[in-house]
């Protein structure tokens, strides 16, 4: 299951896409979502708002990338704080759609119920 989540596939047969586009931060674009798994036609949105929710996975994930770049540059490196700063800015942006995607894909595992 956890695999499949990385992977981006649908939670109920495990094998459709649920992005139709990875998109990239790079290029300022933004992962595009399919509305239907293609293979078993499951609906990603199960009800309006429903990814309200996937932010604060974002957020969490976010975090987590820039505390990881702050204590490898600063503890293990020894690099000076405007680059540690600069650094961490810089994975937060490129790491956008990334975290867009995986956080939606969790929102997603988190609360798929089998019918």
């Amino acid at each position: 299951m956890i695999i499949s989540m990385f992977k981006g596939k649908c939670p109920h047969c495990k094998k459709g896409d649920i992005f139709s586009a990875k998109g990239s931060s790079l290029l300022f674009k933004m992962p595009a979502m399919g509305k239907r798994c293609k293979i078993c036609n499951y609906k990603f949105e199960v009800e309006p708002g429903f990814f309200f929710g996937a932010m604060f996975v974002s957020y969490a994930l976010a975090c987590a990338e820039m505390i990881a770049c702050f204590v490898i540059a600063w503890a293990i490196l020894k690099i000076p704080v405007i680059y540690i700063f600069l650094c961490v800015v810089g994975i937060a942006l490129l790491s956008s759609a990334f975290n867009f995607r995986l956080s939606r894909t969790i929102w997603m595992y988190l609360f798929y119920k089998k019918a």
